[in-house]
């Protein structure tokens, strides 16, 4: 059944919608695309999967290769827990080319195979190349996990994460905190490559600036990545203690690529949409972009970015019935990647409010969207808005998720004494990762 013209009322939609799941027909919100661009949209319109149709232009920047992969977009999906799992991968996907990365997991996770680690590393199998993203403080137990992804086949892609700012991640040593310890980051970073070297994949760094401002990492860090063979690095322009407040410092991310020369330097750090990536670029002269809390709720801002670096100005701008047909999409997508409704339903309510942020719907609607428990409550919810809404504007631009404010970071006991580990914390390595979620 198609979607309603335009002119339909909301309450006629709702009932349609109803009626039509009544009698066993497909709700007429499934959606044929991710989003679609507006017919007065320089004359351009979205393309049957959801990207941009841009028109013959001149790329901004070449295709970014990593290793062996070239990929066509220089965008990357930052991983995000709870987020970028392979159903809202899918949907990104949908909307514009780039790297898609897996949620963190834990490399004990993987060492162990534990169930909830071997689902954040599953693909769907159309999704090429495939990337995830390993956590770890112990260099044998990364090592062994990067061979199992890599001996196995079970991705194209790894990325080293050195940039989690989260209490639970850093008080063992590891994420944002790690590359302080000069020989152990050297340890990870030599046994992943190692592991990953014979099976042709490559592995890459995401990183902070460093601890805080007395404490920074990024450039030695760089420079020790590139020498040991990592094929590209990644950079927030923010350290550990800033969590996600403040600014991102775009000049770290230039003076990064002033250093690194041999391999691709990617910027991440408030990048909100196309605009800020082609600015991210001009300022910094970074190789491609790391997009990450700017995606939430927007994963036609894929299509965007696809778009900007072709050196195209089409820009998706969803009305109300473009985002119905996104929710109802990932939702469609959750319940295949978990097999299970009601589970698919509960981590797709995150999600809610960030699709829509800036947009005239009421406080009840969202509090029941934000509830839903299955695809039938989600249809007559959805059907229930006012699907001829426009783009609101400017209130559905800007920062996305919280921000919070500067915290102190949680370090172990006197690991800012020295660069070097202490015999203690040698000792406690095999056993850091054991209470990190991820796997």
């Amino acid at each position: 059944m198609p979607i309603p013209a335009a002119s339909t009322s909301g309450t006629r939609t709702a009932a349609t919608i109803s009626r039509a799941r009544r009698a066993g027909d497909t709700p007429p919100i499934v959606p044929s695309r991710a989003a679609e661009v507006p017919d007065d949209a320089d004359g351009a319109r979205g393309s049957d999967n959801g990207t941009v149709s841009a028109p013959t232009t001149t790329p901004v920047l070449p295709p970014l290769r990593i290793g062996p992969l070239t990929i066509d977009t220089p965008v990357e999906l930052a991983p995000m827990a709870g987020v970028t799992n392979a159903a809202f991968r899918r949907l990104c996907r949908e909307a514009g080319s780039g790297l898609y990365v897996a949620e963190m997991v834990t490399s004990r996770a993987l060492v162990e195979r534990t169930p909830e680690s071997m689902r954040i590393i599953e693909h769907d199998p159309s999704e090429r190349p495939r990337s995830v993203q390993v956590y770890g403080v112990d260099p044998a137990t990364v090592g062994a996990a990067v061979h199992l992804i890599a001996s196995e086949d079970r991705a194209d892609h790894i990325d080293l994460n050195f940039g989690c700012p989260a209490p639970k991640v850093t008080r063992r040593g590891g994420g944002a905190v790690l590359p302080w310890k000069s020989e152990l980051f050297r340890g990870i970073l030599t046994a992943a490559v190692a592991a990953a070297r014979p099976y042709g994949v490559p592995v890459t760094v995401k990183m902070r600036k460093g601890i805080d401002d007395d404490h920074l990492t990024y450039l030695e860090a760089g420079l020790v990545a590139q020498d040991l063979g990592v094929a590209a690095v990644a950079l927030h322009g923010r350290t550990a203690a800033q969590h996600y407040s403040g600014q991102a410092d775009w000049e770290a991310i230039a003076r990064l690529k002033e250093a690194v020369t041999d391999i691709p330097v990617l910027g991440n750090g408030d990048i909100w949409s196309a605009e800020d990536a082609l600015e991210m670029v001009r300022q910094t002269g970074c190789d491609g972009v790391v997009v990450g809390r700017g995606c939430q709720g927007r994963p036609w801002l894929f299509a965007d970015l696809q778009a900007a670096f072709n050196g195209s100005d089409v820009r998706i701008r969803p009305g109300l019935r473009e985002v119905a047909l996104t929710i109802r999409r990932h939702g469609e997508l959750m319940v295949e990647h978990f097999g299970e409704e009601l589970k698919a339903m509960r981590e797709l309510r995150k999600h809610m409010a960030w699709y829509f942020k800036g947009y005239p719907v009421g406080g009840a609607q969202r509090q029941a969207l934000a509830m839903v428990s299955t695809m039938a409550e989600l249809d007559d919810l959805l059907g229930a808005l006012d699907l001829d809404q426009p783009y609101p504007g400017e209130a559905a631009e800007g920062q996305r998720g919280r921000a919070g404010s500067p915290k102190r970071p949680v370090l172990p006991e006197g690991w800012l004494d020295s660069r070097e580990l202490s015999d203690d914390f040698r000792r406690q390595l095999h056993e850091a990762e054991l209470s990190i979620s991820g796997g």
